[in-house]
């Protein structure tokens, strides 16, 4: 797997072109894919492309995998070459995993092979899936070769559109192209003119005058007028170099190449002989601009130009009345295709001056993207319409309600968020439009965005504006109606709930009314309500509506992350399964990426642990964009800094997740922030830290009244009121906790109430009480499961049972140290070996497989990472329970192992 990044003309196609250069004549298929900045909904078409000519290297029909069938449609021209079809799948999902394991399948077949796909900074979301399917198990003989600008990557940051972490089996390598330097650029100038003695003057100026840009480079030197002298650069111009070469190379074409170049130039992609003769080309015209070498043959009998900096300056070339022309013909022989593309027609219409013809095109390709689930260019289409100041007034309001919807189900808000802005501050738009758009920033800013104190006044105000539409009024209360945003109390969630089911009860709107059954289904499961799942359970999953099905979607993005909370893990996995079934069919982003957000905290809360700070890092990192919605991620990542003893980057998750405004953010997360907050203050001995937190969360929790969402909170926060001398506020507490969560369908919640019962015992010293109430809670985490809960719980029932002089608690606090060990709770090991060693039990760390004397004992690892850290001797101590002495026994001797003579050099073990 080979990624080639860099930005514009900087010489990934080159290089890659070179290197395919270097392989024996036909030692292997080399298979060619493009994408387009201007693209079409054609699901894969890259990869697709790429396999158009591979038919002479196929074995026979009966040789081949037959799941490769399913290519046949994608691949006419192999259809002979292919196995039968097989028969189509009902589910959307199972028919892409079949397509992507028949494209898979394909490759091996004709291995060994080089796929390489230019330009994927343009790909659309479904190549992207299909090459991280690929690159997680490339086929033997497949080298997957990538080119894309890494500053066209957006927010999301990554080629694939997620972090890629390779196979064993691949070798992985990242080749990042960056801009020459002075000598750099001699070199180059000096190879192409030939001239090894390039004055430093000359080497400075030129690389002044193209930023060390090697395309730009030698399009300068090989436009030079013949002087080597600095001066001859400043006559050339920047930024006019790529233009005066273009111009001076296309000075000795005849009228029909030129006729051909500017068709080309007009078009902007790579285009047929016959659309470019039917704007403007000849074939002969053609053919001697393919041998000047200002156009280039693409791969499937396209032609173009090598870079589009080559094709700006050539358009920027062509008088402005026969640009206008030249799109009018674009436009009639694209029209003239029995599918014609949208997106290219909207283009070719703005460029024309063809407003009525643009708005029509822009907005069909629009509409016909997000049918298609790419809503991601719904959004880009609508976006850049909008951004265009020759947008007539009056198209703005319908065009700003259209994106508002569309953006409502993708992920990126920033630019929406703006424009949405601009069209109501302009004043243009009519009363219903403002209040429309006004309802859509309003959901935008409280989802994507994750900025309810921004969004809650705008869909209180939208909701005012539209007393005169009361269905859409109707979202706008359902919105509000969701109890895990605002500070209001659970019974004016459930007025709001109530009107916008009261106002759509009459509507004819299947979609309007879908979500609003989603967000009573969502409120139902936040809450615990013992009819949540029978509600969950009316909707309308199967709807032939894509946008009926696109709320549902959403819908079980919320039951998952509800149902976490509460502890049906069981549940949770199956609306796991349907909201990416869905999301994947309706192209709703938004509920997929919080799926995958929330997953991650059902992973620590189910103890899979195994690699889980790696994952959730991976998944915060594509958060710039939406810090706000990835709360998980930073409560996870907190909660595991907290078990491993990192106490400062434990509080900077935990603040991350909620704790720098708990009444701004999610509040379920909030609290459960607060819990693992109040946890590292006990931890640390900061009792009053601890008790201010408490006090707080518990005075949060009381306002919303949904006791439910203490479930993470409560037992720490007890701890914290009795550890005070609070028992009377900590047996309030319980009490209220008990009145509150009576009836509800919430494991984790009851199985705390056990644990909190367990803390206010053992604080007041009834310790058989203590222990019988641990062993409760214990019992009921081990079921659901949550192993790292069982396990504090059943520390919490040791403690009580040492107190009563039980022999064997002993050998649980051993058990409980191996358990926590294996989780990776090193700081919850430590604690129980302490217990261990303080009643005089002997403590035998489980041994590392050692490889060479170097290796580090489990306790040494335990070291390392926490002066890694940047930790103190004294720190450490606190953290893993030892001496200070002990701990720079253990130091010197990790620095020792590890051949390093200072410990700024020790970083964290594997």
């Amino acid at each position: 797997m080979v990624l080639v990044e860099g930005e514009a003309g900087i010489g990934k196609t080159r290089l890659v072109r070179a290197a395919l250069g270097r392989l024996p004549s036909g030692d292997r298929a080399v298979l060619l894919g493009y994408c387009h900045q201007i693209r079409e909904p054609f699901p894969y078409g890259p990869v697709i492309e790429a396999l158009r000519d591979i038919a002479g290297r196929l074995p026979a029909p009966e040789a081949l995998n037959p799941v490769t069938g399913a290519l046949r449609d994608y691949l006419p021209e192999l259809s002979a070459a292919l196995p039968p079809s097989p028969p189509p799948l009902d589910d959307p999902r199972a028919e892409r995993h079949r397509v992507f394991r028949a494209i898979r399948a394909l490759l091996a077949a004709v291995a060994p092979a080089v796929l390489v796909i230019e330009d994927l900074h343009w790909a659309d979301d479904g190549t992207r899936d299909l090459l991280r399917f690929l690159a997680d198990q490339l086929p033997t003989g497949l080298a997957l070769v990538a080119t894309y600008r890494r500053e066209d990557q957006g927010a999301a940051r990554f080629p694939l559109g997620r972090a890629y972490r390779h196979h064993p089996d691949t070798t992985s390598v990242v080749v990042s192209l960056a801009p020459l330097d002075v000598s750099g650029v001699a070199s180059l100038a000096g190879a192409l003119l030939d001239r090894p003695d390039l004055s430093p003057a000359f080497a400075e100026r030129l690389h002044e005058r193209t930023a060390g840009i090697p395309f730009v480079v030698e399009e300068v030197v090989r436009s030079l007028p013949g002087s080597l002298e600095p001066d001859a650069l400043d006559r050339v111009g920047v930024p006019l170099l790529l233009r005066e070469a273009m111009a001076e190379r296309m000075a000795g074409l005849t009228s029909a190449a030129v006729g051909a170049v500017h068709a080309a130039a007009l078009l902007r992609l790579p285009a047929g002989e016959q659309l470019i003769t039917a704007v403007g080309g000849t074939a002969a015209g053609l053919g001697e601009a393919l041998r000047a070498g200002v156009l280039h043959e693409h791969a499937d009998g396209r032609y173009g130009f090598r870079h589009a900096l080559a094709q700006q300056a050539v358009y920027d070339a062509i008088p402005g009345p026969d640009r206008r022309s030249g799109h009018e013909r674009a436009m009639a022989a694209l029209l003239a295709m029995d599918s014609p593309p949208l997106v290219q027609l909207a283009f070719h219409a703005r460029q024309a001056g063809d407003t009525e013809a643009w708005l029509r095109h822009g907005a069909a390709a629009a509409q016909q993207a997000a049918a298609l689930g790419d809503t991601a260019m719904a959004v880009e289409v609508i976006e850049g319409m909008l951004d265009d100041p020759g947008l007539p007034a009056a198209e703005r309001g319908p065009l700003a309600l259209m994106l508002g919807r569309f953006a409502a189900t993708g992920l990126s808000h920033q630019r929406v968020v703006r424009l949405l802005r601009h069209v109501l501050r302009d004043g243009f738009l009519s009363s219903d439009e403002r209040a429309e758009a006004r309802l859509s920033l309003g959901v935008v800013l409280s989802n994507q965005a994750g900025d309810t104190a921004a969004g809650r006044p705008e869909i209180m105000a939208a909701c005012a504006e539209l007393s005169h539409r009361p269905t859409l009024a109707a979202r706008g209360w359902a919105s509000l109606a969701m109890p895990e945003w605002g500070v209001e109390p659970l019974a004016r969630h459930l007025e709001w709930m109530e009107r916008a089911e009261a106002l759509v009860a009459t509507a004819d709107n299947p979609e309007l009314t879908a979500a609003v059954l989603v967000n009573r289904a969502s409120l139902e499961m936040a809450i615990g309500s013992p009819g949540a799942f029978a509600v969950a359970a009316t909707l309308p999953s199967g709807d032939p509506s894509t946008a009926v099905r696109r709320e549902v979607a959403r819908a079980y993005s919320n039951l998952h992350d509800l149902a976490t909370s509460l502890g049906h893990y069981d549940a949770a996995e199956r609306f796991a399964r349907e909201g990416r079934r869905l999301a994947a069919e309706t192209g709703a982003q938004y509920p997929a990426y919080l799926l995958d957000v929330s997953t991650i905290r059902r992973e620590w809360l189910t103890g899979r642990w195994e690699g889980l700070r790696d994952r959730a890092a991976a998944l915060g990192e594509l958060a710039t964009e939406t810090p706000l919605i990835v709360v998980d991620v930073w409560l996870v990542l907190g909660w595991l800094a907290l078990a491993t003893g990192e106490w400062e980057e434990a509080t900077k998750h935990f603040l991350a997740a909620g704790l720098d405004a708990p009444e701004s953010r999610y509040i379920p997360i909030a609290l459960a922030a607060a819990g693992g907050m109040i946890e590292l203050h006990l931890a640390r001995g900061e009792q009053a830290l601890a008790l201010a937190e408490a006090e707080r969360a518990a005075g949060l929790l009381r306002r919303k009244g949904v006791w439910v969402w203490g479930a993470y909170l409560m037992p720490s926060a007890v701890t914290a009121f009795a550890w005070s001398g609070r028992i009377g506020a900590a047996a309030d507490l319980v009490a209220e906790y008990a009145d509150g969560i009576a009836g509800r369908v919430a494991p984790t919640a009851h199985a705390a109430l056990d644990a909190a019962r367990g803390a206010l015992a053992a604080a007041e010293r009834r310790h058989a009480e203590a222990a019988a109430h641990y062993g409760r809670a214990r019992d009921a985490y081990a079921v659901m499961p949550q192993p790292y809960a069982a396990a504090r719980a059943g520390e919490g029932e040791a403690r009580a049972r040492l107190a009563l002089g039980d022999a064997g608690a002993a050998e649980v606090f051993a058990r409980l140290a191996e358990r926590f060990a294996e989780l990776g709770a090193t700081h919850d090991a430590a604690r129980c070996r302490r217990v261990l060693r303080d009643i005089g039990v002997g403590v035998q760390l489980p041994r590392q497989r050692r490889n060479g004397t170097s290796a580090l004992s489990q306790r040494e690892r335990e070291v390392a990472r926490l002066v890694a850290l940047g930790r103190t001797n004294r720190e450490i101590a606190d953290v893993l329970f030892l001496s200070r002495r002990t701990v720079e026994s253990h130091v010197a001797t990790v620095l020792r192992k590890l051949g390093v003579r200072s410990r700024t050099e020790v970083t964290p073990p594997v």
